[in-house]
């Protein structure tokens, strides 16, 4: 099993930044991938960002430019840097992991919630 477990989020203002970590424990040597989901109130819940071993990464268009994801693989942790932020990023922010695929992630932190005022 492996667990995640998230910190960073908060209440900003339209235009800031916040920076999200996430950290890994348990059978970590198994995952190659690691992602931030978010999920708006009333929304599905999306993927944000992915990052694999190699350290290739994916962003979904609306935060190109703007976020900025990575990893330590030393430290088992994963980072959402987040710039520029605006109202529509607002959501519940999960950080998630999976040995082999990023899009049905098998395991997932607890959320993190991310506010963003006009």
């Amino acid at each position: 099993q492996v667990q995640l477990v998230e910190s960073g989020g908060g209440l900003v203002q339209a235009g800031g930044s916040l920076r999200l970590s996430c950290a890994a424990s348990g059978r970590t040597f198994s995952i190659n991938y690691m992602a931030w989901y978010r999920q708006a109130p009333g929304e599905q819940r999306d993927l944000v960002a992915a990052i694999g071993r190699g350290d290739s990464t994916y962003y979904t268009d609306s935060v190109k430019g703007r976020f900025t994801i990575s990893r330590d693989n030393a430290k088992k942790m994963v980072y959402l840097e987040m710039n520029s932020l605006k109202p529509e990023d607002t959501a519940v922010y999960y950080c998630a992991a999976d040995p082999v695929q990023i899009s049905t992630p098998s395991y997932w932190g607890q959320g993190t919630q991310v506010t963003v005022s006009s």
